[in-house]
């Protein structure tokens, strides 16, 4: 059920990237599909009643294994949000460097005013 929430995120920041013609309106769907993809990778290393990957020395390997969440996702998660923020912060510099120039943020006026 909630991976058809992340899909569905997905699909609202894709709507987003390529039917809207406002800069800051493209940033802004680029992060919801940024978030839809993190929250599905944690999703991926969920596990009900699951503990922290920390074994104890009174603990079976059988045991850890069966209870303890993946922490692949979550790291892969927490590097995605770092290249994600440089990324966004990128884009943002670069809708400011365009307004600047052409004085607005919409991509067909854009286009006309370019010649």
């Amino acid at each position: 059920m909630i991976y058809i929430l992340c899909l569905i995120l997905f699909f609202i920041g894709l709507y987003g990237i390529f039917c809207k013609k406002n800069l800051i309106k493209i940033v802004l769907g680029f992060i919801i599909m940024e978030n839809a993809v993190n929250l599905f990778l944690i999703l991926l290393g969920y596990k009900n009643n699951g503990i922290a990957p920390i074994m104890t020395k009174s603990m079976r390997l059988d045991e850890f294994l069966a209870r303890s969440v993946d922490p692949l996702p979550q790291a892969l998660v927490l590097t995605s949000i770092v290249i994600g923020l440089a990324v966004t912060a990128l884009m943002v510099a670069v809708a400011i460097r365009i307004y600047e120039r052409f004085g607005t943020f919409d991509i067909t006026e854009i286009k006309r005013l370019k010649g």
